[in-house]
């Protein structure tokens, strides 16, 4: 029997669902961070004491920076899982594209956007 080099169609279905979901709440996750930096939410430091008022802008940079940093991570997760969908609809998704063999299912189920084995990944280090 030889090994099988690509997933079928049903296969692909189920990947996409997982990458639809992750990216549906990776999107939430982006708008809420993106909110917090510009201040969409409403929190600010207006109505708080002179004394209270330098630390609390302080702290609210730092906060604003780390969410910055964040969104960034965000977005290069959104960008990965949408190349995940490209790669479905080329149907060569679940290639490592260093071995060229299908990376297992186990590992696409919990990293969608993979693009090397577990194999690969260890020869890189």
């Amino acid at each position: 029997m030889s090994e099988k080099t690509k997933y079928n169609d049903a296969e692909l279905a189920e990947f996409r669902q997982i990458i639809y979901d992750k990216l549906e709440k990776a999107q939430k996750d982006y708008e809420l961070l993106r909110n917090g930096i510009t201040n969409l939410d409403g929190n600010d430091v207006m109505d708080t004491s002179p004394t209270f008022k330098v630390l609390e802008e302080g702290a609210a940079t730092l906060s604003k920076e780390e969410s910055g940093r964040l969104a960034q991570r965000q977005i290069k997760f959104i960008q990965h899982l949408q190349a995940a969908l490209v790669r479905i609809e080329n149907k060569t998704y679940g290639i490592c594209r260093e071995t060229g063999k299908l990376i297992p299912k186990e590992r696409l189920r919990v990293v969608p956007h993979a693009t090397l084995s577990i194999e690969a990944k260890n020869d890189q280090k």
